[in-house]
């Protein structure tokens, strides 16, 4: 996990540099500001060698935007997985996304829906890290003025290309160190770099997938998630 650590200093320090134009005007990174948590669910959860893998692709504003944990449902990363630390304020905050930590009084929806279905199989949280791990791709969060979200997928690509080599290199480090069989990306764009990132590291895995985003943004998610969910990691024989 101290290696994994140190690839997450090399990744806030590589990405520091970058630079985003209008109508972008605020990036927040919680594996900086929110070092404590992060580093917390670190060392609580990938010690050891895992069968699966969950990629994410980028903060939430209400979950690992506050949290510094992927996915970070405030309620299930203080009460299921135990954590809860101080958290910082970003360097430029936007007044429109406070940064309150746990203290933040909003749901992060697609991570209430992604950890709770894990909570509702695995009552201990321990029971579901012995073999599963969920990460973000990217840590960035991307704000225009007015608050409102911009996804990776929605940047220019010239802006984009130092950020994806980053990341390329921190998600690499996942694979080689943890070893996972199935990897599952959250979402089409996570399992591409899944696909793309699994290529370059020396090791043997399973199979690739993804699963269905649990973001309130999708109308599929909206209507049975849980239930989609469970029928595509039963296909991957998770």
């Amino acid at each position: 996990m101290d290696e994994l650590l140190k690839a997450t200093d090399q990744l806030v320090a590589s990405l520091e540099p970058c630079s985003f134009a209008e109508p972008v005007t605020h990036v927040y990174n919680p594996l900086s500001y929110a070092r404590q948590p992060h580093e917390e669910y670190v060392r609580r959860f990938a010690s050891q060698p895992k069968r699966v893998l969950f990629l994410g692709m980028n903060p939430g504003p209400w979950g690992m935007a506050q949290t510094g944990v992927p996915f970070g449902e405030i309620s299930l990363v203080r009460d299921w997985m135990g954590i809860e630390c101080p958290v910082e304020k970003p360097p430029v905050e936007n007044p429109k996304r406070p940064i309150e930590g746990f203290a933040c009084t909003k749901s992060e929806v697609s991570g209430k829906r992604l950890w709770g279905y894990f909570a509702e199989k695995y009552p201990k949280a321990a029971d579901f890290f012995a073999e599963h791990y969920v990460v973000n791709y990217c840590p960035l969060v991307w704000m225009e003025a007015s608050g409102k979200n911009r996804t990776p997928d929605k940047l220019p690509a010239q802006e984009m290309k130092p950020v994806h080599e980053s990341c390329d290199h921190y998600l690499a480090e996942h694979l080689r160190l943890l070893q996972p069989q199935v990897l599952v990306g959250v979402g089409a764009f996570a399992e591409t770099c899944l696909a793309r990132v699994a290529k370059q590291v020396d090791y043997q895995y399973q199979t690739i997938g993804r699963i269905l985003h649990p973001s309130p943004a999708s109308p599929a998610a909206n209507r049975g998630w849980a239930e989609k969910a469970a029928e595509q990691l039963a296909d991957l024989g998770i």
